[in-house]
């Protein structure tokens, strides 16, 4: 058996706790089109139209569902730190709207303070039919396969 002197122990000990320590280290994750402050300045209510806009901050994120004169940017950035959830740090939406002939307006910013939580509705949509047990369906194919060999022909 060899035997290492104790610093080199010592040195691939540190060595394998700082590879260990380095996995574990936080995830910064963008996402999102969050305009650049100077871009949304020139923005002026009342005056700027809807090609305007696209060309000074891109297309919306997302656009109403049934209002398809407000736009949305929506930007967010989190942390992830290795299995554990991700933790939203920062979220932000622009929200844009235009008038019937295209043109802005109203323009205003959401932070993270105003986001709420939702909880999704975990119901199920049932299925029409029947369920069968364990052993209907075990059992329920028994006599519905031909015998072999005998399969029918096309004559």
């Amino acid at each position: 058996m060899i035997r290492l002197p104790r610093y080199c122990t010592l040195a691939l000990a540190a060595g394998g706790l700082s590879v260990l320590l380095g996995a574990c280290q936080a995830t910064i994750d963008q996402r999102g089109n969050l305009p650049p402050p100077e871009a949304l300045e020139q923005i002026k209510p009342g005056s700027t139209d809807r090609a305007t806009v696209t060309r000074l901050i891109g297309s919306p994120s997302s656009v109403a569902s049934f209002d398809p004169d407000t736009w949305y940017y929506i930007s967010a950035k989190s942390k992830e730190l290795a299995f554990f959830r991700p933790e939203i740090m920062d979220q932000q939406v622009i929200v844009i709207t235009f008038d019937k002939d295209g043109v802005v307006k109203d323009i205003h910013k959401l932070g993270q303070e105003q986001a709420e939580a939702i909880q999704p509705v975990a119901r199920t949509t049932p299925a029409p039919g029947k369920e069968l047990s364990f052993i209907e369906q075990l059992l329920g194919n028994f006599g519905r396969f031909n015998p072999a060999g005998g399969g029918t022909s096309g004559h």
